[in-house]
């Protein structure tokens, strides 16, 4: 059974448009669409042009809010990470310290094997103590290996546990095609991820760990009385760029993740394989660009909003509020809102038991006859069973309806 609901265009919290629901009606087939006509829209709609061309082995583009994918190249091949890997490091660092099994005042013992790493290094010395906090800022900011090995040492007790942990997050994020086998990226058969695997890690770290996020955005740190400035270019040259990771070997070529926000829209930028370090940060350039250019972050409908209210037999209320778990949020091309039509689908004969969270339907919205994205409906309360009479006289209504 279809149901409708009619949508104004109207703002968000956050500036950024968005559907509310107007006004509700039920019938047999609807379809609701925002106020607008479809032909003065296409024809006032920005074109969007062929996306730019980017040297580099895979890469991709990434709307932070929605997980929508606008830009992508080999985005599946399995390349090596290089130091990108120590987002990882720093992602379960993080995890970590959020649920309180570790403090930023912890202080971590150097290891010999942390000590003697080689590459990009914090400079720890073997024997000493650093604080938690300190070698985040090692890993993240100096891309020390000698503080991604103490990190793990200290969270897992060696290297080997650590890169387990490493693997159990990466399936739980959906990152399918990665394996480590350690905690920096330093060159080891079998450890590779894809561009589409470190787009989900750093939309992972932007989301679950708001708090740490401004250390990614720091342009320097300082320890042991030696400076190292953050190697991700970006930063200092567009303001909108906050974050993440670089990494560099000479099987893995030149690596970048970055992530930008502006007028409320977050990208996520990959490219991996480049030739140089001006080259990682020149391709992600292009493709934040582009996306800032011509598309926008579209927020259709908040988490809890009632989409639609329906009958509900044998049950101690006789009618049920539907709407979503989650927020469902769009990448468009920029002003062509006003083109999106949404529908509904609601299961029919809807009985109590009624349990809240449980799908009752689906919410689809198409944009020129494309499906951009299906949410389950679901029920936002409980509905317990009637007693034995209000459940018999609604079994005799049901068999004349």
């Amino acid at each position: 059974t279809h149901k409708s609901l009619n949508f104004q265009a109207d703002k968000d919290t956050t500036g950024r448009k968005s559907m509310r629901p107007q006004s509700f009606r039920s019938t047999f087939f609807i379809v609701f669409a925002l106020i607008g006509t479809l032909i003065s829209v296409q024809a006032q709609a920005n074109t969007v042009p062929r996306a730019p061309q980017i040297d580099a082995r895979g890469y991709l583009l990434m709307d932070a809010a929605s997980g929508n994918i606008i830009v992508e190249h080999n985005a599946d091949q399995r390349l090596p990470p290089a130091s990108l890997t120590k987002m990882m490091t720093a992602y379960i660092a993080e995890a970590e310290l959020q649920k309180g099994n570790i403090s930023e005042q912890d202080m971590a013992p150097i290891s010999v094997q942390a000590w003697k790493m080689g590459g990009s290094r914090m400079f720890v010395r073997e024997g000493t103590r650093v604080s938690v906090g300190e070698l985040l800022r090692g890993i993240i900011i100096q891309s020390g290996n000698d503080a991604s090995v103490a990190m793990a040492e200290f969270i897992a007790g060696s290297e080997d546990a650590f890169a387990d942990l490493m693997n159990q997050h990466a399936r739980r994020l959906g990152m399918n095609d990665s394996h480590f086998v350690n905690s920096t990226g330093w060159p080891a058969e079998n450890h590779y991820t894809t561009a589409r695997d470190m787009a989900l890690l750093a939309r992972a770290i932007t989301r679950d760990f708001p708090e740490h996020y401004d250390i990614y955005a720091e342009k320097e740190y300082t320890y042991n009385g030696i400076t190292q400035q953050n190697r991700n270019l970006l930063l200092w040259r567009d303001p909108s760029v906050d974050g993440l990771k670089t990494g560099h070997t000479e099987e893995a070529g030149y690596c970048l993740v970055s992530s930008a926000k502006k007028d409320g829209m977050r990208l996520i930028t990959v490219v991996m394989g480049t030739d140089s370090e001006s080259a990682r940060a020149r391709e992600s350039q292009k493709l934040l660009t582009y996306g800032f250019r011509f598309f926008e972050t579209y927020k259709a409908y908040s988490a809890g909003d009632i989409l639609d209210t329906v009958d509900v037999w044998m049950g101690e209320s006789k009618q049920l509020r539907l709407g979503l778990a989650e927020d469902l949020v769009l990448t468009i091309p920029r002003d062509s809102h006003e083109s999106l039509k949404a529908e509904i689908t609601v299961n029919p004969q809807l009985k109590a038991p009624i349990a809240q969270g449980q799908q009752y339907g689906t919410v689809t919205v198409r944009q020129n006859n494309d499906v951009l994205m299906e949410k389950p409906l679901v029920a936002l309360e409980n509905i317990e069973e009637a007693g034995i009479f209000t459940k018999l006289w609604h079994h005799v209504l049901l068999f004349f309806k």
